[in-house]
């Protein structure tokens, strides 16, 4: 149980800019200018161990927010803040897709991180890893569905209601992460 515990709470660390940009982005250029900053700066201090194992998905993470605080921060582009919610969305989802359709399921990463070298390459935690990608990145296009529905239908629903809809996709997210692979392991130990 602690090792679940233990792993849930890694594979959270490699959400946490996000999680984090979730929660300060706020309604104004400055509060985005300081939540990207700011996130930039948990991206490296959370993601430090995981960017020197090469895992794709803080790669992406550090390269959504360096090239984000550039643009907003530095050249002032008001566009890209408009359209945050969207673009952060979408380019995580991008990210989530990217690594599925090249074979390298980013929770793959993150399960080999804790995995015995025998077991990498096991058939079952490769197809148990990219389900739970999937899962992962048909989230992510509905939070951007979400996020699109925001910005073309204005005040229709009061910003709350979008708040929780994301948090309730991460929240459901982790739990469907952390069940399905206790599950699995229970399987696994009950076969052999």
């Amino acid at each position: 149980m602690k090792e679940g515990i233990r792993e849930t709470i890694k594979f959270i660390f490699g959400f946490m800019p996000w999680i984090v940009f979730l929660f300060i982005s706020g309604h104004s250029l400055s509060s985005l200018e300081r939540s990207l900053l700011i996130c930039l700066a948990v991206c490296l201090v959370f993601g430090f161990q995981d960017l020197r194992r090469g895992l794709l998905l803080q790669w992406g993470t550090l390269l959504f927010f360096v090239s984000s605080t550039i643009l907003v921060n530095g050249f002032k582009i008001v566009w890209i803040a408009v359209h945050m919610g969207i673009i952060a969305n979408a380019y995580l989802a991008f990210i989530m897709w990217t690594t599925i359709f090249i074979g390298k399921p980013f929770t793959l990463q993150y399960a080999r991180v804790g995995l015995p070298k025998e077991l990498w390459y096991d058939e079952n935690i490769m197809r148990g890893c990219r389900f739970i990608a999937i899962v992962w990145g048909v989230l992510m296009l509905v939070a951007t569905g979400v996020s699109l529905f925001k910005y073309t239908h204005p005040g229709l629903f009061p910003e709350w209601i979008y708040f929780d809809i994301s948090i309730g996709l991460i929240i459901f997210g982790i739990a469907f992460t952390s069940i399905y692979k206790q599950l699995k392991k229970k399987q696994r130990k009950a076969s052999l």
